[in-house]
């Protein structure tokens, strides 16, 4: 089990040394990455999956709880460590949900998964259903979104979430980044949206490639996340009820 993850500084697209000594994430954990279109967010995201050793573009050191791992960790840790959750969630699979999750509990020694549970899950955070009998491919991008998330939570066991842009997945982004936050996740999100950055303590900002600043969550800044979740939920019950052919007012 890792408890924490040590990103030590590197250097930016110039070349020019990153400003900081050291970022620790830490399970149980949210974090988020800000900043504007090639910024180096995604190579952020990219050297924490490979947990580069000086390796990359970068130039930037990934320690697992304080450590280097050696070249086989590596390769190990790579694929059993870090979840992934992209904006684009497309299934090749031609299987049925409850035939996925099945043959995915399956990869990882869980004989028997609660099914009926995971979609429980899935279904507290979309408001399209996600039935046991639909075939992943007709699935739409939020009940996808939904479905990986119940799967992360409830049958991976890797305790790392990187996230990119979650806010355009159609879901409850609050119930489902507190759904993983309870399994003692550590999630990062790549986010350019205000209510979404504003939910971590700690946020990455990115500037040319490199680490620009670390921000922590000011108490002014706390309260305009909660006025912006107020605002959000507000949002997402009157986006249903459209949805639905209900009134809005």
């Amino acid at each position: 089990m890792i408890h924490q993850i040590r990103i030590l500084p590197g250097a930016d697209k110039n070349g020019k040394p990153e400003n900081y000594s050291e970022i620790d994430l830490k399970s149980g954990e949210l974090y988020t990455i800000v900043g504007n279109t090639g910024s180096g967010k995604s190579r952020l995201i990219k050297d924490l999956e490979q947990f580069v050793q000086q390796d990359s573009v970068s130039q930037r050191t990934i320690l697992l709880d304080g450590r280097l791992p050696s070249p086989e960790e590596r390769l190990t840790i790579s694929r059993n460590l870090i979840a992934h959750l992209g904006q684009n969630m497309r299934f090749v699979l031609d299987k049925t949900v409850e035939e996925f999750l099945k043959l995915h509990a399956e990869c990882r020694d869980i004989p028997n998964p609660d099914i009926d549970g995971i979609l429980e899950v899935a279904n507290g955070i979309t408001p399209e259903p996600v039935t046991r009998t639909m075939n992943l491919n007709t699935l739409s991008g939020g009940q996808s979104r939904a479905l990986m998330i119940a799967d992360i939570s409830c049958i991976c066991d890797s305790p790392v979430v990187l996230i990119d842009e979650i806010e355009n997945a159609g879901i409850d982004k609050t119930k489902a980044l507190q759904l993983l936050l309870n399994r003692q996740k550590l999630v990062l999100i790549v986010t350019h949206d205000l209510h979404t950055a504003l939910m971590s303590q700690k946020r990455i900002i990115m500037e040319n490639g490199g680490v620009k600043a670390i921000a922590i969550r000011t108490p002014d800044e706390e309260a305009l996340y909660h006025e912006l979740e107020k605002s959000y939920q507000k949002r997402r019950k009157l986006q249903n009820a459209m949805r639905e052919g209900r009134s809005l007012l």
